[in-house]
């Protein structure tokens, strides 16, 4: 009989009736609040204290070395104007998974947990909470596009100084300080258009990025300068949803409604660089050189809607062009 018994007890346990039911060990998630000077650390939900370090190439290895003796197999870690690049690398060069968070993401998690005290390794420890709830993890960008989007920025910051002097310039009256800021706008245009060949030439070096820059470019109304900030600061065109694609670039409209109140739709977030870059092309290819945004802009001002209203929609269009030509890896192909 006990014999019995206890066959029928190993077959329970074979086919899974008796067996313990199976626990998926969470992820050990650590955050890091990032500054000029220094680096603080903590882990979420692990009982250890934070820890502070220069942020240094010393201080980098040693909070790496900090988390890898802890299990960390997650780090979040808030942008903060280029401090933490380095911090970013050193971490995937770890094999750390890592989330970079956007400043506005923490603060909105502050306020939904209610937190108001503010201190660097309370920040770290918020961080990692933040990293923690997140559900989606980007995957590791692409090595070659981090020099291209430095020298991409170096590129926008003479752009804006272009912008500024030509607010100078409008200021003045006397003809000798208007002809200096004529002059120096004429060497900052000449500056940018060296620096866009450059760039343009260290990326089509590499011919899957210069495959990208031809079909983009294929589009009319969107040229060399939006293309190349298509390629390099949203690599995951042509891998993602249309939704996606016009939300990355900060294009998507969302509604607000509420009960019987219906508010005005509006775009919000996204990549603001790429935002700009689009909207600057979107306005020229909507007025002349896209025959389907300029039907579709005429359209949208018929109806009554503004004029950057009417930009934006035509901004979403060419990223979803954008997206689209990129997914098929076809040419433009303009409507008759």
């Amino acid at each position: 009989m006990k014999r019995a018994q206890s066959n029928t007890k190993k077959k329970a346990i074979k086919s899974g009736q008796d067996a313990a039911p199976v626990h998926h060990r969470k992820p050990v998630v650590a955050g890091v609040d990032t500054g000029k000077d220094w680096l603080d650390a903590a882990i979420h939900n692990v009982d250890c204290a934070p820890l502070r370090r220069p942020n240094n190439l010393q201080g980098r290895a040693e909070i790496v070395a900090f988390f890898k003796q802890r299990g960390v197999t997650r780090v979040g870690i808030e942008a903060s104007g280029s401090y933490e690049f380095e911090m970013v690398e050193a971490m995937r060069d770890a094999g750390l998974e890592v989330c970079v968070l956007q400043p506005a993401q923490v603060r909105a998690y502050a306020k939904f947990l209610n937190l108001r005290a503010k201190t660097d390794p309370i920040d770290a420890a918020l961080i990692a909470r933040c990293a923690a709830a997140q559900d989606e993890v980007r995957e590791r960008p692409d090595p070659r596009l981090a020099p291209f989007a430095e020298h991409l920025t170096f590129i926008e910051q003479i752009e804006e100084d272009i912008a500024r002097l030509r607010t100078r310039r409008d200021r003045f009256r006397d003809a000798q300080f208007i002809d200096a800021l004529r002059e120096e706008i004429a060497r900052q245009n000449k500056r940018k258009r060296a620096e866009l060949a450059k760039l343009d030439h260290a990326v089509r070096a590499h011919a899957d990025l210069a495959r990208k820059l031809d079909l983009l470019i294929s589009i009319d109304g969107l040229g060399q300068r939006t293309a190349l900030t298509l390629v390099v600061r949203m690599p995951e065109l042509g891998r993602v949803t249309r939704e996606r694609a016009s939300s990355l670039a900060g294009m998507a409209p969302f509604t607000q409604k509420s009960g019987r109140w219906e508010g005005q739709a509006h775009v919000e977030g996204g990549r603001a660089r790429v935002g700009k870059a689009l909207f600057a092309a979107a306005q020229a290819a909507a007025q002349r050189w896209n025959k389907q945004l300029v039907v579709f802009y005429k359209r949208l001002r018929n109806e009554g809607k503004h004029h950057s209203v009417a930009v934006v929609a035509c901004a979403r269009k060419l990223v979803i062009y954008a997206n689209t030509i990129l997914a098929r890896g076809a040419p433009w192909l303009p409507q008759t």
